[in-house]
């Protein structure tokens, strides 16, 4: 989760990430194939991708979404490109790939695959993932961090740093699911087209990053997420999800990550069940509590 920074990480502001306790599972097991076989389970195991894929392109030789497999195809190239030696035997593979949470809750299935095939070919995921996507990378650096990270992608520098974020008012923090998943990618290019006075707005978006991972008070976290909002909107045009959907709640709400999408933080002083039946008479039934979510 991107507690602070979306959109202005990715031209240098300080984020905070909040890695999650769902991940994903990679097994790889060698076989007497000449390919590899791949194999995408969704949380209870049901098969939701499969592929065969040569060893010597890493084109599909049968797939079940060809969208999936040219990702994949991108994705070990350019593992091989970072370690020759990856995939050199033309030993084939079985490979297994297991989520830990739904489909549809954007927590970072690309990222953490990222990682996890970064982990397999013995280089760096960073590097990976650059060569890869187009994003912050933050979400790589969440995959293999124990708890918050810091994280600056500048011109100057990439650098992630586990913090102490663990504020005392967690109980008072809850992550509502919008029931659709964010095209991050999309997101990007939205933001590139909007964005205006791009130096204040990374000032801005790092000083409050600063401020919430120090901030003692519900209250006080409250007026720095409002903030954080009215930045991000000021700075692109985008329409805040509070006035969009929930102009009537009583606590502060903010997108998390791309905006219009995936999940939301909702903060409330009354409990998980005041907000679950908040959001669930506007159709939400996805609420999370901060100690379920974050690890």
């Amino acid at each position: 989760m991107l507690l602070t920074g979306e959109y202005a990480v990715l031209d240098g502001a300080k984020a905070l990430g909040l890695p999650t306790k769902f991940g994903q599972k990679l097994v790889v097991k060698r076989t007497t194939s000449s390919d590899l076989i791949w194999e995408s389970l969704d949380m209870k195991g049901r098969p939701w991708f499969e592929s065969t894929i040569s060893l010597f392109d890493f084109s599909a030789v049968t797939t079940t979404d060809q969208k999936i497999s040219d990702y994949l195809q991108k994705l070990l190239k350019n593992a091989v490109r970072l370690n020759s030696e990856f995939l050199s035997q033309w030993n084939g593979f079985k490979i297994e790939t297991q989520l830990e949470f739904p489909l549809d809750w954007g927590l970072g299935s690309s990222s953490t695959l990222i990682y996890l095939v970064s982990e397999w070919a013995e280089v760096n995921p960073l590097l990976l993932y650059f060569k890869t996507e187009d994003g912050s990378g933050y979400d790589v650096a969440c995959a293999f961090a124990d708890g918050p990270v810091e994280y600056i992608n500048s011109p100057d520098e990439v650098s992630y740093t586990e913090v102490d974020f663990n504020p005392k008012f967690k109980d008072n923090l809850f992550f509502v699911h919008m029931g659709k998943k964010q095209n991050s990618s999309q997101g990007i290019k939205d933001y590139i087209k909007a964005v205006k006075n791009k130096n204040t707005f990374v000032k801005t978006i790092t000083s409050i990053t600063e401020d919430i991972r120090t901030t003692k008070e519900l209250s006080d976290f409250e007026k720095l997420l409002q903030k954080h909002e009215d930045t991000v909107s000021s700075h692109t045009g985008f329409v805040k999800v509070k006035d969009s959907h929930f102009a009537d709640y009583p606590g502060t709400v903010k997108s998390l990550g791309a905006w219009g999408g995936d999940f939301i933080l909702a903060t409330s002083k009354d409990g998980i069940d005041h907000v679950k039946g908040y959001f669930n008479s506007k159709g939400y039934n996805t609420i999370l509590s901060y100690k379920e979510l974050i690890l």
